[in-house]
C-alpha cells in the first residue's frame, strides 16, 4: 500500500503515536516513509506538530504539513477564525500523490475523526482517501465505548467504497480492565475488519531508540510488524 490514511474514532486516541509506530516499522523494514499531516491545529508556529513528533519516534522520514492554525478547533473552524485558506481534500490527495513516487509508504494522518470538516464546502479525510484509492486505518481507544464510535467509522468508510485496512488499538494499557479485555474480541466483529496492532500506552513518552525498537511488535505483518492478534488475543481477551 503506497499510501495509508490513519483516522482515529475521535480525538485523543493514539492517532499520532500510531501512526509515528507504522513509520517506524516501515523504516525497520527497509522502507522509506512520508509522514503527511493535512491541517494542524493548536500549535504555535515555532512549535514542533504532529508530523514532527512522529519524525522524533520513528527515526528518518519525510515529513510535511499542509498548514497549521493556532486554535485547537477542527481544521474548518480554526482555519475560518485565523482568516486563513483551509485545506481541502484535493490539496491533500495531490500531496500525497507526489509524496508516493519518493517514497515506498505515505502515510496521511487526519485531524481527530473520520469526518471532521476540512473546508467550508464540508471536504473530509474520507474525501481525501476516496481521491487518493487509499485503504484506511482506524486508531480506536481500548476501553468502554469504542466499539460504538469503531462501528460507526467503519460503516461510515463501507458506505463511502472505502477499504477499511484494519484497527489498531491507540493505546493498551499494562492492566486492561474487563471492557477492554472483551473489546478485544469484538473490535474486529463490529468493523468487520481485522485488529492489526496494539500501541502499548504512554509508549509516545519512550526514548526514540526504545519506541524505534518495539514498534514492529506493536503491528501485524500488514504494517511490517510481527505482531500477532491470535497470541494477543489469548493472552489478554476476557
Amino acid at each position: 500500500m503506497p499510501v495509508l490514511v490513519i483516522t482515529g474514532t475521535g480525538t485523543e486516541v493514539g492517532k499520532t503515536i500510531t501512526t509515528a509506530a507504522v513509520a517506524a516499522a516501515a523504516v525497520a523494514a527497509g522502507r522509506s516513509a512520508a509522514v503527511l499531516k493535512a491541517a494542524q491545529t493548536g500549535v504555535r508556529p515555532d512549535e514542533p506538530g504532529d508530523a514532527q513528533e512522529v519524525a522524533r519516534l520513528a527515526g528518518p522520514v519525510t515529513t510535511a504539513e499542509l498548514a497549521r492554525y493556532p486554535e485547537p478547533l477542527a481544521p474548518a473552524t480554526a482555519a475560518r477564525r485565523a482568516g486563513r485558506a483551509p485545506v481541502r481534500p484535493g490539496e491533500i490527495a495531490e500531496t500525497a500523490a507526489k509524496l508516493a513516487t519518493e517514497h515506498d509508504l505515505v502515510l496521511v494522518e487526519g485531524a481527530g475523526g473520520l469526518l471532521v470538516r476540512f473546508d467550508e464546502a464540508g471536504g473530509t479525510l474520507a474525501d481525501a482517501a476516496r481521491l487518493l484509492g487509499a485503504p484506511v486505518l482506524v486508531v480506536a481507544t481500548a476501553g468502554l465505548g469504542t466499539l460504538n464510535t469503531t462501528e460507526l467509522t467503519a460503516r461510515e468508510l463501507r458506505f463511502r467504497g472505502l477499504e477499511l485496512a484494519g484497527v489498531v488499538i491507540g493505546g493498551w494499557p499494562d492492566s486492561p480492565d474487563l471492557a477492554m479485555r472483551c473489546n478485544v474480541a469484538d473490535l474486529p466483529e463490529v468493523a468487520g475488519a481485522p485488529l492489526l496492532g496494539a500501541v502499548p500506552m504512554g509508549a509516545g513518552a519512550w526514548a526514540p531508540a526504545d519506541f524505534r525498537a518495539g514498534a514492529p511488535s506493536w503491528l501485524a505483518p500488514r504494517l511490517d510488524g510481527v505482531w500477532d492478534a491470535e497470541a494477543f488475543r489469548a493472552r489478554e481477551a476476557a
